[in-house]
């Protein structure tokens, strides 16, 4: 579905069930993500399972389990140009227990999933403190505009 701003997003429901997010939510957080960042992208949002998950996460990651979300950021040979940031997928049933866990609500979590995953793409890492620390600002920031609290005040990273 392509927004108003340029943006192409395709949402994959690999799993079913109560709770999940509306099309229109993900667009709303995918949106607030790349607001200042990229006038124009593509990326597709896979809600998988924890099998696909941890499947996904053991190919690409060598990481055994599920994770709660996967980005799998598309980089263009040089000269070619394109809007296309990457693939996202998220896991349902462990946004589903994370949140409860945190006591966040599951829509508040969601959001936060998609908005670091988003961040991935763009390029922003969490591989040392500084970087860690830049991105997890950037979150609660674009969260607080979605009306979202802290997810680093609440119980630490995700």
């Amino acid at each position: 579905m392509k927004t108003s701003t340029g943006i192409e997003l395709e949402i994959q429901y690999a799993v079913s069930g109560e709770g999940l997010p509306a099309r229109s939510d993900f667009r709303e957080w995918v949106e607030a993500a790349l607001a200042g960042r990229r006038d124009r992208a593509a990326l597709v949002i896979r809600i998988v399972d924890e099998h696909e998950s941890a499947g996904l996460n053991q190919r690409y990651r060598h990481k055994a389990g599920p994770t709660n979300v996967l980005s799998f950021p598309f980089r263009a040979p040089p000269p070619v140009e394109t809007d296309l940031l990457g693939d996202l997928a998220i896991c349902a049933p462990l946004v589903r227990r994370q949140a409860g866990a945190q006591g966040k609500t599951e829509r508040a979590h969601w959001a936060h999933m998609v908005v670091h995953g988003v961040l991935h793409l763009l390029g922003y890492d969490h591989e040392d403190s500084a970087r860690a620390a830049e991105m997890e600002r950037i979150e609660a920031g674009i969260l607080a505009r979605l009306g979202f609290p802290d997810p680093y005040q609440q119980h630490g990273a995700s």
